[in-house]
């Protein structure tokens, strides 16, 4: 069984696939500080509960936007997996995509991996959405390659920075107002941040579009996708695990005998 690690700056999603089976998925907040061991004591005894021994576990694929979390995340694989976790870095592996970026070393292995599963189901020109911790658009071109995108603040860090930056304003959930203009405070808050974010990303999907010159798929991941593509009909999949498929993917292309 393959364990795939996918380590983003709010949360680590820890997965387990027989082939192309899941068998387990499993979320855990980001924390640089937490050690291997304290991974292994809550990850073992979730396994567990799936059957899964961790002497079932052949190897081990990890993509990480934390640099200060790749010993600790290593260090599970090694001591509580027996496998050497295969690292997505540039350059050090086959990514099965060009990356053609004016600077490709700064390209996020979350990102490259997206696009290596968007292209893989979708076929090319597609736009990747991913709402996390950011809100990132990827370009993956129409054969396969990364060609750039757009980093925007995610939704989250929005909400938090309207808190913590105003002093007569609450903290705020995420959720679709019934009406536009609010009539006080919280609704008003609520249509700011959810019909700005459908604005944004419209906007930004159109503009991307016009610049490519081409027609393009749009392709939406991340914990909030499934509430704003209700919303929108620029958006025209949902693929959750679109991250986790690329991972298998390349791991399947650096271990394939020859």
């Amino acid at each position: 069984m393959l364990l795939v690690i996918d380590s983003g700056n709010t949360n680590v999603v820890f997965a387990v696939y027989d082939g192309n089976e899941q068998k387990g998925y499993w979320r855990a907040t980001s924390d640089s500080k937490k050690t291997s061991d304290e991974y292994a004591v809550w990850l073992t005894q979730l396994m567990a509960l799936k059957g899964i021994a961790p002497e079932d576990i052949s190897g081990a694929i990890l993509a990480n936007v934390v640099p200060a979390s790749n010993y600790n995340l290593t260090s599970l694989c090694k001591s509580y997996f027996n496998c050497k976790p295969l690292m997505v870095e540039l350059g050090k592996i086959n990514l099965g995509l060009e990356v053609r970026i004016d600077l490709p070393e700064q390209a996020g292995a979350d990102r490259l991996v997206n696009a290596v599963a968007g292209y893989q189901r979708y076929g090319g020109n597609l736009i990747m959405i991913d709402f996390g911790t950011a809100t990132t658009f990827d370009i993956v071109g129409g054969d396969g390659a990364y060609e750039g995108g757009v980093i925007a603040p995610g939704v989250n860090l929005s909400v938090d920075a309207l808190y913590m930056a105003s002093a007569k304003l609450p903290r705020i959930d995420i959720k679709r107002p019934d009406k536009i203009i609010g009539k006080a405070t919280i609704p008003a808050m609520e249509s700011g941040i959810f019909w700005g974010y459908i604005s944004m990303v419209e906007g930004m999907v159109k503009r991307i579009k016009d610049e490519y010159g081409k027609p393009m798929t749009v392709v939406a991941t991340g914990g909030l996708a499934q509430l704003f593509i209700k919303a929108t009909d620029v958006i025209d999949h949902i693929d959750k695990d679109v991250t986790l498929r690329g991972l298998i993917a390349i791991y399947e292309l650096n271990t394939q005998k020859k």
